[in-house]
């Protein structure tokens, strides 16, 4: 029989919150943001075709979808594009 700590398994309490709601996301954020953003930066898709189509970064509820913005014909024309859509989305 060991008299061991008994207490030794259970998680302290840190700051008013449990260690194990901690999000581990939150030690990789750069200095500079507040928060990370979800889901992939950019929602450029290479087609069989060749060209570069640009999805919207959300999914419609319904559907389970991202809606097509365009077809390019080179990556770089649908950044550009995707730029474009962020300059005026906050405008």
């Amino acid at each position: 029989m060991q008299f061991g700590n008994r207490y030794a398994e259970v998680p302290v309490k840190v700051r008013g919150r449990w260690p194990e709601r901690r999000k581990e996301s939150a030690k990789c954020d750069p200095p500079g943001r507040k928060y990370s953003v979800p889901g992939p930066q950019s929602m450029i898709r290479k087609l069989k075709s060749g060209q570069y189509r640009l999805y919207s970064r959300k999914k419609n509820a319904k559907t389970g979808k991202r809606r097509n913005l365009g077809t390019f014909s080179t990556r770089e024309a649908a950044e550009q594009h995707e730029r474009d859509i962020q300059f005026f989305k906050r405008r």
